[in-house]
């Protein structure tokens, strides 16, 4: 008689007696026991960031305890089905917190919801263990980013104050977000607070900066910071003397799909590249500099795949009441090319491309997100398709990554590099100044 298997599911994070106990209850309904842990890449994938033990620690932990006949890890949404026809299993056991989302597997093996130990579960030890970094926000209009709603969902991150200039704006601020202060002054918001994100405009952006880092603040800011280089330089010093982060807002480069796209392009597996365009567009005629944000955010794929290494470009631009409406930045490298179309005012499709000798890349729609892109190699008969599945902007994974430096005393990103950071505002630079004399650099 073949024995009765029994399978359960669980990231199994800072291992307690709540897990222990659904391990031992599990292991009560069969004969042979199969646990699935989380997999890292499962976990980023559908945004749960809270983990905090790796997945070899996670699984020694469940292995310690000698009730498992079997680990796998859980790698994909799905795969219980998989794993269930796959190991015959009898029945599929799950903590009661779950209730009602497995009934579909009914189908497949018996049921069983059991009983969460009360008191105790990884969530509150993270919340009574781990260190709480107090999130400030200084804004010049109402809107956040998301980062409030967004830094719920990583342990160590609270936002406790928001600053702007206009009172009425301040308090309507707090009150459409819930935050539990607002501040009169930069100094009274920097004394309830260890990081402070600068949700302005390009104007205002440097100046919040330097006050911040001259109070020996962490600083998150939407990019480009200025359009000087040398002030941009000063800015990085500042950093870099007083052992502080400063953060470009831009998440794509802390999702896991925009690593593997990089992995792609810089690792030749399509190939040389011979050009890259990107296009971006957005119409919002409030804001004055929209501009510059739209160009950073063009640049940071370029830069990041192309490199800084370009050997000259030709910026040419149309205006209208003195505001940028539409830009062509041509670069040209060594052994390949890059074109950014940025749209202000005037619609363009949204689009990155990069064509290799050996095959083609595609982002479309909101590409900046990161989320998706598709690989058109010649050889195979279909595309092949990657992709993330998360709500929200991106803006957990970006603190995920401030998270991973503050915990290691680090303070350059592995996201942008900070030579990266300076390139953008070197191009914006460049772009600002071809308005007057109409020549490329």
């Amino acid at each position: 008689m073949s024995p009765k298997k029994v399978i359960t599911y669980g990231t199994f994070d800072l291992f307690h007696q709540g897990h222990y106990n659904i391990l031992k209850r599990a292991r009560e309904y069969g004969d042979y026991l199969i646990v699935g842990v989380t997999g890292e890449n499962y976990d980023v994938g559908r945004g749960k960031l809270s983990v905090h033990d790796s997945l070899a620690d996670r699984i020694e932990n469940v292995k310690k305890t000698g009730l498992a006949d079997e680990i796998i890890v859980e790698e994909y949404l799905g795969q219980k089905i998989s794993d269930i026809v796959r190991y015959g299993v009898d029945t599929f056991v799950i903590g009661d917190d779950w209730k009602g989302k497995f009934d579909h597997l009914d189908k497949y093996c018996d049921m069983v919801y059991l009983e969460r130990t009360a008191g105790i579960s990884s969530t509150k030890i993270r919340k009574e263990t781990l260190d709480v970094y107090r999130i400030g926000i200084i804004a010049d209009d109402l809107d956040d980013n998301t980062i409030v709603s967004e830094s719920k969902l990583i342990n160590g991150f609270r936002v406790t104050s928001v600053y702007a200039e206009d009172e009425e704006l301040r308090e309507a601020f707090r009150e459409r977000y819930d935050i539990p202060e607002s501040s009169d002054s930069c100094g009274q918001l920097f004394e309830q607070a260890d990081i402070v994100y600068i949700r302005c405009s390009l104007k205002n952006r440097s100046r919040y900066i330097r006050k911040a880092l001259e109070a020996g603040k962490h600083v998150i800011c939407d990019p480009p910071f200025t359009i000087s280089s040398a002030e941009q330089d000063e800015l990085q010093k500042m950093a870099k003397d007083r052992n502080c982060i400063l953060m470009d807002n831009v998440k794509m480069v802390h999702i896991h799909v925009f690593n593997q796209l990089l992995w792609m392009t810089q690792g030749g597996l399509i190939g040389d590249i011979l050009s890259f365009n990107a296009s971006i567009s957005r119409e919002d005629r409030t804001k004055a500099d929209l501009f510059y944000d739209l160009l950073a955010l063009a640049l940071c794929p370029m830069i990041k795949i192309m490199g800084c290494d370009y050997n000259s470009v030709d910026i040419q631009t149309s205006e209208e009441n003195n505001i940028i409406e539409f830009a062509s930045l041509d670069f040209r490298y060594d052994s390949g090319r890059a074109v950014i179309n940025v749209g202000n005012r005037i619609r363009t499709k949204s689009r990155i491309e990069i064509v290799g000798t050996k095959g083609t890349i595609r982002m479309d729609n909101r590409w900046w997100k990161g989320s998706y892109f598709e690989l058109d190699n010649p050889d195979a008969v279909d595309l092949e398709i990657y992709n993330t599945n998360y709500q929200g902007n991106g803006f957990k994974y970006l603190l995920k990554a401030i998270s991973t430096m503050l915990e290691n005393n680090r303070t350059e990103s592995m996201g942008l590099f900070s030579g990266e950071s300076r390139e953008i505002v070197k191009i914006a630079e460049m772009t600002e100044k071809s308005r007057t004399t109409g020549k490329g650099c």
